[in-house]
């Protein structure tokens, strides 16, 4: 009986150490997108349309209310990811800021300012004077080079589309700006960012893409036009290197079966389906269980996402691959009461919120030998 027990307790041992060598570890790092949602500062710049965001403006910006904004989103930049991740986004990509101040002393929050953020940042064409750019940690990421890439639309285009005036159902404080002179639609420019995370080369596109001003379907030929764009600068990664690691993210309007992400860019759901040089979405399944990063009349869609080339989903973990993507919408991010109760939790007039966007994000592994 003792040497019977004996036995069943080398069995047991033996299994345990199996399972322990078995396990692997793996370096982890969070990529998140967050439309800040009016990050002004408090100063009226002459060259843009950001009357509203002053001590004397429509929202009476003062320097306590933009210092409560900054406070908010730190909080929300520290966490995103957490539930894998000890550690905060090892890039924010972030969409409309006013400039590079407002980004600086955000960085320098308290919560912030010991992860050493770096700043990627170009002034857009918008005239509302909102901008993309991102955010990385400088001790795992090293940029090599990045740029602006211009988005050039016009209105003459769409308007024999029936792009005249905006519809009810259909406002928004991002409304579209038209050149008087060439009738170009002012909008965002893509951000391309490449360079080194821990020692693996990497790209990066941050986006904005036009908004619904005018109308869902009267102005989709314009986020049409961005996808496009999208799929340009990602054949232009894959044609010097085929195996290009490409991820694009960003507010882009549309959600995850609308043309320009299904067409134009030509994203798909599932892993199987992505051809080589193709494009996963992740969020499309999550729109499919009715989750949303942005509510309109009590209707929920997934504006926000972050998609990879087919490079990063194979299941080599030897260098870095895509591993799950979540959408960050803790309860202190939710309104609790009135009229917009469960939405996102946006400023107001009596009070300081975050914004009306969720923000989202993805996890990237590699095996550690």
């Amino acid at each position: 009986m003792r040497v019977l027990r004996l036995f069943f307790l080398f069995i047991l041992l033996f299994s345990i150490t199996k399972t322990f060598a078995q396990q692997k570890n793996y370096a982890i790092h969070t990529m998140a997108f967050y439309n800040f949602e009016n990050l002004f500062d408090t100063i009226n710049d002459p060259n843009t349309n950001d009357d509203e965001w002053t001590p004397k403006g429509a929202q009476r910006w003062t320097s306590k209310k933009y210092q409560q904004k900054l406070l908010n989103l730190s909080r929300v930049l520290l966490e995103i990811g957490s539930s894998e991740n000890t550690n905060s986004p090892t890039f924010i990509g972030c969409s409309e800021i006013e400039n590079r101040g407002v980004l600086e002393d955000l960085i320098k929050e308290p919560k912030l300012i010991n992860k050493e953020y770096g700043i990627i940042h170009f002034d857009s064409p918008d005239k509302r004077g909102i901008d993309v750019a991102l955010l990385y940690q400088k001790k795992y990421f090293r940029p090599t080079t990045y740029t602006n890439i211009p988005l050039i639309v016009y209105r003459k285009e769409a308007a024999s589309k029936g792009l005249i005036k905006a519809e009810a159902s259909d406002r928004t404080d991002d409304s579209l700006v038209v050149s008087d002179q060439n009738n170009r639609v002012f909008t965002r420019d893509q951000l391309l960012v490449t360079g080194f995370l821990d020692g693996e080369e990497i790209n990066i596109i941050v986006n904005h893409w036009p908004s619904r001003s005018g109308g869902e379907k009267k102005s989709s030929p314009f986020r049409e036009a961005a996808g496009a764009l999208n799929r340009k600068i990602i054949d232009s990664l894959q044609q010097v290197n085929p195996d290009a690691k490409v991820i694009t993210l960003g507010d882009l309007n549309d959600g995850p079966f609308n043309k320009s992400v299904k067409l134009a860019l030509g994203a798909k759901a599932n892993k199987v389906d992505v051809l080589p040089l193709g494009v996963f979405n992740p969020f499309e399944d999550m729109a499919k269980k009715g989750l949303g990063t942005i509510a309109y009349r009590d209707s929920w869609d997934i504006f926000d996402q972050i998609m990879v080339s087919q490079s990063l989903i194979q299941n080599d973990f030897s260098s870095f691959r895509y591993w799950k993507a979540g959408i960050y919408n803790k309860s202190f991010l939710i309104q609790t009461s009135g009229q917009y109760k469960g939405y996102p939790k946006r400023h107001s007039a009596t009070e300081v919120g975050f914004s009306d966007h969720f923000p989202v994000y993805i996890y990237l592994i590699k095996e550690m030998k």
